[in-house]
């Protein structure tokens, strides 16, 4: 089903000059959602440098292998999301369609690794300070992932219903905007959670 032409005159415009506030209201939501990481990844730290073993326990330090791969999968999908939004900006919503898709089929791999990774764990939440703090950011992110992904697929359903166009493309922009910070925090939680223990260990 195609929207006609009289129908998208329904449909919220975008002002180039100016940020929506939608816009603004995202900003916000990440604000808030960075303040909650950064709290957990200070516990991370000051709990670390505290202990006198990390992981404690001798429980063994993160798999690099999966832990990169996840993340170099990741970080590509912000590529697509800015290539699909770039484009409906441009009017272009081919490059909207496959953008969104390709975005959204490296985000489900980093998933789809991250849950492999704990089926495999020789430890869990329960196993101690550690296992609370690992499963804790790393199944929050994950969270923010899948949400991520859920948006994703509302924004493919309405490209394939012709809903944006050069001028309307609010909801890819925040979307888009949602994925960026996605993908920035999980930068921070790999090189504390997976490289921290490697680069600098409890001697």
């Amino acid at each position: 089903m195609s929207v006609r032409t009289s129908d998208r005159e329904d449909l919220p415009v975008i002002v180039s000059s100016t940020r929506s506030t939608a816009w603004w209201g995202m900003a916000l939501l990440i604000a808030a959602e960075l303040s909650l990481f950064a709290s957990l990844l200070a516990s991370y730290y000051y709990l670390r440098f505290k202990a006198t073993e990390w992981p404690v326990s001798g429980l063994e330090k993160p798999n690099l292998v999966p832990g990169t791969i996840a993340t170099v999968l990741l970080l590509s999908s912000s590529l697509p999301m800015w290539w699909a939004e770039r484009g409906i900006k441009q009017g272009n919503e081919r490059r909207l369609r496959i953008g969104l898709l390709l975005s959204f089929l490296l985000g489900v791999g980093f998933l789809a690794i991250q849950a492999s990774e704990y089926a495999s764990a020789s430890f869990d939440w329960r196993t101690n300070v550690y296992g609370s703090l690992f499963f804790t950011i790393t199944g929050l992110h994950g969270i923010h992932v899948l949400v991520g992904l859920l948006m994703s697929v509302v924004i493919q359903a309405r490209a394939w219903r012709n809903e944006f166009d050069s001028r309307r493309y609010l909801p890819v922009e925040t979307v888009a905007l949602y994925w960026h910070f996605v993908d920035v925090v999980w930068i921070f939680i790999f090189s504390s959670l997976y490289l921290f223990p490697y680069l600098f260990p409890v001697r």
